[in-house]
């Protein structure tokens, strides 16, 4: 009998959801790789993401939160483009990531609205070249199969050096893979138009092949039911089609169906339980469903919907995460370029949001693994437990005995600063990565409940987690805002987006920003900061600097003082009129020459006015008196590329980081030569480094030797003895730029072109660094630069203020650390602070040999009460047993005080009622 003639998923239907519904702000890339682009298990939905070059993974969730809104986020994963990503089967949070940059990553992923982990659990290095795909295993737990250029690998997590099996090399770029249900095979196909069938426990090699595609463009291959294969992509005559194979016999197809004439890849989404086949083309707005029979006919099309959008990607939510009472037999949710679209496939019944269709919902596989990685790889053949999908029938997680709890909070730890949990197996599953400590309370340890007793100490809770989970920082909650809208200069265009990688970018005082634009001439536009608001859609009256701008910066003693690097060895010093430009700039107040090549940047001193620092291709730093526009000295020693340079806190030493793999100090006034000299930064993509801890340490940010975004702290006075702690931030290509705030000792960094800013307390003991709260922008931006102390708000407790440069905005962005009582001076935050915009000493002073240090003032406005001076509260009294205060008393006693209070609640039984003393009328009076 045909089933399809009475198909009861004939009259599927589409619905796309309402715009309310859409997951907006994702941003998503287009690239050319073999993945999916987006893929989803039961609680969050992951995608590619234009930013970082690809590397950048977006983060969403299947379902919106509390708001009813749905919050996206990014997540730095790659150096490179990541090609491929799969949720497995049996960890809702667990993700493997696979990218150009060869390492296939595992990630223990949070909700959305928590802070992600800042590193993978886990990183392959195959040494195959770019990877292209990853695919879990259906039954078994750890177990991967992995796509290389040409040969697919399978890898079991437990075991990181090595792969199990290598399977045969193809003939051309692997294309995809497919997994059967059961586990046991492995299917493939690539551009060399072969179809291959591997058995990856018996042999290498396939064990059923033949060159069956009639093109090499863009193929898929899925597993459908009775060893059955699905393949999309194109005919002969480049047309794309949809073919169903006989897996034991590859030479030719069962029967196959025309898509139609397009040049996207198609993407095939299958669902064994129903049989439907969701196919979405790349770059097309059409999503077609098609039942899938082994028998005639065998492909027949349920539905064509039409989306407002052209798809970049298409994944299938898993069954346990549909709407059973609605009839929801598929979801789809479709990636465009601005926004995640929903697409529900429901079938129309009667009273079908009342009612559970066993008919429509068979048992299907659940999330339990069958077996590990090593019992498949011996032969095993065990199933996955197949559960029900009927609301009542659906288990329940049972509690764990309490050793096991014990035991399992031993492998993993609750990271407070992140709000997610963090395991020491990538393969842990969520209920065995979390456990409760049963609470103690005074009334369950008497069981009784009334008295009091005064509160124990505020601060013991607290103690108690440190005792557990070590020191934590202050400011671990600090919070990064964009502030309003009002004080934004917006509509900047022309922006140059080319700057050095040695270069802010930008840079900004309390009065004025300048930002290089893409104009012949390096043409600099000065923005005031006391004029927000719409730039004018005619030109800026700008300086024009002749030459291309490599490197820019205010003189922080002078606010109207601009310094200029250029690609013509040259430094030029322009002098902007108080209330910013009225007329185009083309003369420089000064001209610096020496410099023989290019140079890289420029830094003024943080003590002495008008003296100023430079490095160049020629492999010199260069100190120049602008009071007398002159050289004064010429530091050597570099091999090459000088990536920064950074003053000492007091102004005596200057540190710089090479690409030669050295960290160098100088002593400018006492020699040419480092007067110490470490070793630097493993990876050589660039480097930033800056005083920290009262000028006792360097903390230099760079790469390691994997391209991941390390933080190096080294001690001031022994270099050469290598860094003294480490700490990895992610991978991404651009280097982090720190900002430190000497009087938090609180380091702020982020990239050009990241969206991301971290933010870490350095201590100078262990754990030297303490993570703190990140903040997120909605895009990414160019730059970020900050101002002085004294432009912090105290009243809401901000501890720093940056301005943030995006493609068409500039934005102050302000942080702050969350405090209840506000309305007192944070002095605990707030020391008092150095007066940085104004100079100690002369450059002539400081380069005879004199040394000076900045004045000091309070933050604390006159109308504020310090915190440590507010006055104390009284303590909360909590209840507590009666016994501690009362007598006890025996049974007769507390009878006799039950009925004397009963009795005296219903009053005296001889007492006249209140209707006794109402007035009526007299016999005589009633009517008859």
């Amino acid at each position: 009998m045909n089933r399809f003639k009475t198909s009861k998923f004939k009259n599927t239907t589409p619905k796309i959801a309402k715009k309310d519904g859409w997951i907006n702000n994702v941003r998503a890339g287009s690239f050319s790789c073999q993945g999916n682009h987006i893929k989803a298990s039961s609680k969050l939905v992951a995608f590619n993401t234009e930013q970082a070059g690809g590397g950048m993974l977006g983060l969403s969730s299947v379902k919106p939160g509390s708001d009813g809104q749905w919050t996206v986020t990014q997540i730095s994963c790659h150096s490179d483009l990541m090609t491929d990503m799969d949720f497995s089967p049996f960890d809702e949070s667990l993700l493997a990531t696979c990218s150009r940059d060869e390492t296939v990553k595992l990630w223990r992923l949070c909700d959305p609205e928590l802070q992600q982990p800042s590193g993978p659990e886990l990183t392959l290095r195959p040494g195959q070249g770019r990877l292209e795909l990853v695919l879990f295993h259906p039954t078994s737990s750890g177990l991967l199969a992995v796509g290389a250029t040409k040969s697919p690998l399978i890898w079991d997590t437990s075991r990181e050096d090595t792969p199990l099996a290598v399977l045969e090399q193809h003939g051309d770029q692997l294309q995809s893979l497919s997994w059967k249900r059961d586990g046991s095979l492995l299917a493939s196909s690539c551009k060399d138009k072969m179809l291959r069938v591997f058995d990856p426990r018996a042999q290498l090699t396939p064990v059923q092949s033949a060159k069956s595609l009639q093109n090499n463009k863009d193929s898929r291959i899925l597993w459908a039911k009775d060893d059955h294969l699905l393949t999309t992509g194109f005919d002969m005559m480049r047309s794309r089609e949809v073919r169903l194979w006989d897996s034991r016999k590859l030479s030719s197809s069962v029967s196959s169906a025309s898509l139609g004439t397009s040049s996207g890849m198609v993407i095939p989404l299958y669902d064994d339980d129903t049989g439907l086949l969701i196919l979405a083309g790349m770059g097309d707005t059409a999503i077609d469903c098609f039942e899938v029979s082994a028998s005639e006919p065998h492909f027949s099309q349920v539905s064509h919907c039409l989306s407002d959008f052209s798809s970049r990607g298409a994944a299938m939510v898993p069954k346990v995460a549909l709407d059973v009472l609605s009839c929801e037999v598929m979801r789809v949710l479709q990636l465009t370029d601005s926004c995640i679209v929903p697409i529900s496939y429901q079938v129309p019944r009667k009273n079908s949001n009342q009612e559970f269709h066993e008919d429509l919902y068979p048992d299907t596989v659940g999330t339990t693994p069958a077996m590990s990685a090593e019992e498949w790889w011996k032969g095993g053949n065990k199933q996955v437990e197949k559960v029900s999908l009927q609301p009542d029938k659906q288990s329940k997680p049972k509690a764990a005995p309490a050793k096991k709890k014990e035991l399992a909070s031993v492998g993993s730890k609750e990271d407070p600063a992140r709000g997610c949990s963090t395991s020491s197996s990538p393969l842990s599953t969520p209920s065995s990565s979390s456990s409760a400590a049963p609470s103690r309370s005074p009334s369950s340890t008497s069981g009784l409940s009334s008295g009091f007793l005064p509160s124990p100490s505020p601060s013991q809770n607290t103690k108690a987690f440190q005792s557990l989970l070590g020191p934590t920082s202050k400011f671990r909650h600090i919070q990064g805002a964009v502030m309003h809208r009002d004080t934004h200069i917006t509509n900047l265009r022309g922006l140059n987006l080319t700057t050095p990688g040695e270069s802010d970018g930008f840079c900004a005082n309390r009065q004025r920003v300048a930002v290089p634009l893409a104009i012949s001439g390096g043409q600099i536009a000065i923005c005031e900061r006391s004029q927000p608001g719409r730039l004018p859609d005619t030109a800026l009256n700008t300086i024009q600097n002749s030459v291309n701008v490599v490197d820019l910066a205010w003189n922080p003693f002078d606010p109207q003082r601009l310094a200029v690097a250029g690609d013509d060895a040259k430094i030029r010093v322009w002098l902007v009129p108080e209330g910013g430009l009225k007329e185009t700039l083309t003369e420089p107040e000064v001209i610096l020459r020496g410099h023989t090549e290019k140079i890289y940047s420029i830094v003024f001193h943080p003590l002495a006015s008008g003296l100023l620092v430079s490095s160049s291709y020629d492999l010199t730093v260069r100190l120049w008196n602008l009071e007398k526009e002159e050289e004064v000295k010429v530091l050597t020693g570099h091999q090459d590329q000088i990536f920064c340079m950074a003053w000492s806190p007091d102004g005596k030493l200057l540190a710089t980081v090479c690409k030669d793999g050295k960290v160098r100090i100088y002593d400018p006034r006492k020699s040419t030569a480092p007067v110490q000299e470490g070793p630097g930064p493993e990876g050589h993509r660039g480097a930033r480094a800056v005083w920290v801890c009262e000028g006792k340490f360097l903390l230099v940010s760079g790469f390691d030797s994997r391209s991941e975004r390390r933080l190096s702290l080294y001690s001031a006075d022994s270099l050469s003895s290598g860094s003294i702690a480490t700490t990895n931030i992610d991978t991404s290509p651009s280097t982090l730029i720190p900002f430190y705030d000497p009087d938090t000792s609180v380091v702020i960094l982020t990239a050009k072109g990241d969206t991301r800013v971290h933010i870490y307390e350095i201590v100078p003991e262990s754990p030297y660094f303490m993570e703190c709260s990140s903040f997120s922008s909605h895009e990414p931006h160019k730059g970020l630069a900050f101002l002085p102390k004294s432009e912090c708000n105290v009243r809401d407790v901000e501890i720093a203020v940056g301005i943030m440069l995006t493609k068409t905005t500039i934005e102050p962005v302000a942080f702050r650390v969350p405090r209840v009582k506000k309305e007192f001076f944070q002095d605990d935050l707030y020391t008092d602070t150095a007066v940085s915009w104004e100079p100690a000493l002369t450059a002539s002073a400081w380069l005879s040999g004199s040394n000076g240090q900045h004045k000091k003032i309070s933050l604390k406005p006159k109308d504020m009460t310090p915190v440590s001076e507010a006055p104390k509260e009284a303590p909360v009294r909590k209840y507590l047993p009666s016994s501690v205060y009362l007598e006890e008393k025996t049974d007769e006693q507390k009878k006799e005080e039950l009925l004397t209070a009963m009795v005296a609640k219903l009053g005296n039984m001889d007492d006249p009622l209140p209707q006794d003393s109402f007035q009526g009328v007299d016999e005589d009076e009633w009517d008859d």
